[in-house]
């Protein structure tokens, strides 16, 4: 049997997350020769998931520099891509998400005339411009995609109506691959003072675009009115790299004797994390996934969510940013163990933990 040529990409530490149980599942597998790119639009998180699950990039294009922008991103990806991909001349090119690395690696594919495979594919808000880059790209890359593996029923129906062309899979979420098997490590998140027992902690996560300026100050707004209102929480909030984010939380935030803010928590830590604490709030998407399989609610602080499953099936509700919204739900939440059991203990719709399984499976019989 011929040997099948494959190519990884990958760039943010969401993106490492969500492709290291692939990476494995495709290494693990005879039939496929797998050539792993990290194009570096993160860096330091990035490492820190691949040393985690043990696994080594065969290219780095280490485009990361300060205060890069989209077009930086997309111009470096596709310069050091299209030279990769014209040596190594592989028969399928890996995305996942809707990162700009995504999208860039699908574009370089594209000009190459590979096929691409795009991992988590088929999820929408319906506004272009939140989550912004995000929506956008993801679109592009449906466009340029032969096989979308798609997360849920409901991404499959959006890629149908769509009017995409290429293999439409219904595979699960491999967000849930990795966070099954860190989680059976029983992993540890030690914070300095933090005394888990203590206090309810609220874990926080804040760093998406459309949340810059007035909708963080008033995030942060809500966050106080929480901790005022209930004197047996603690807030853990592990600040973004970016100074856009990070600086105003510090200067709100920094003197609270019940906030814990922290540099980026690795990936094992934050599973550690998720697994004692109370309760999320978060924009984050991929926690959105995450935390509904440890039990815990979630709070998603958007306007809108392409993780609409969460909000049907009752394992998280979109609250957006407005502070007094915020104390309001998540008091519901402290105050309600009706409420709080209802949310923690609705079935998690993203996948079965064997999503990764099924696209080795399906890109063996693409490609024989």
């Amino acid at each position: 049997m011929s040997i099948s040529s494959i190519c990884i990409t990958l760039g943010t530490r969401p993106e490492a997350i969500k492709l290291a149980p692939v990476i494995q599942a495709f290494r693990n597998c005879s039939d496929f020769k797998t050539h792993v790119i990290l194009t570096g639009q993160h860096r330091e998180m990035v490492e820190q998931v691949m040393n985690l699950f043990d696994l080594q990039a065969d290219d780095d294009l280490n485009i990361m520099q300060p205060q890069q922008t989209l077009t930086d991103i997309t111009y470096r990806s596709l310069q050091g891509l299209e030279n990769i991909f014209q040596t190594i001349q592989p028969q399928l090119v890996i995305v996942q998400g809707d990162t700009t690395t995504a999208f860039a690696a699908a574009l370089a594919a594209f000009y190459q005339k590979i096929s691409v495979g795009h991992v988590e594919a088929g999820l929408r808000t319906n506004d272009i411009y939140n989550p912004y880059p995000e929506e956008a790209n993801r679109r592009l890359i449906s466009q340029l995609t032969q096989l979308h593996f798609a997360p849920t029923q409901l991404a499959v129906k959006n890629l149908n109506h769509s009017g995409v062309t290429g293999e439409i899979h219904h595979t699960g979420n491999t967000v849930i691959d990795a966070l099954l098997k860190v989680a059976q490590r029983q992993p540890v998140c030690n914070i300095p003072d933090l005394d888990w027992t203590q206090y309810r902690v609220l874990l926080a996560t804040v760093h998406r675009r459309e949340n810059w300026g007035e909708p963080l100050q008033d995030i942060i707004k809500g966050f106080q009115l929480v901790l005022d209102t209930f004197p047996d929480t603690a807030l853990l909030l592990p600040l973004h790299r970016n100074p856009t984010v990070r600086e105003p939380i510090q200067a709100a935030l920094g003197e609270h004797p019940r906030v814990f803010l922290t540099e980026p928590l690795d990936y094992a830590e934050l599973v550690g994390a998720i697994q004692r604490c109370y309760l999320l709030l978060t924009d984050s998407g991929g926690i959105q996934e995450e935390a509904p399989s440890l039990g815990k609610p979630v709070l998603v602080l958007r306007e809108t969510t392409e993780r609409p499953e969460a909000v049907e099936a009752g394992t998280a509700k979109l609250i957006g940013t407005n502070p007094n919204q915020i104390l309001q739900q998540a008091g519901e939440l402290l105050s309600d163990r009706t409420a709080y059991e209802k949310m923690a203990n609705a079935i998690n719709p993203f996948g079965d933990g064997k999503a990764s399984e099924r696209i080795v499976e399906i890109v063996r019989n693409y490609l024989t």
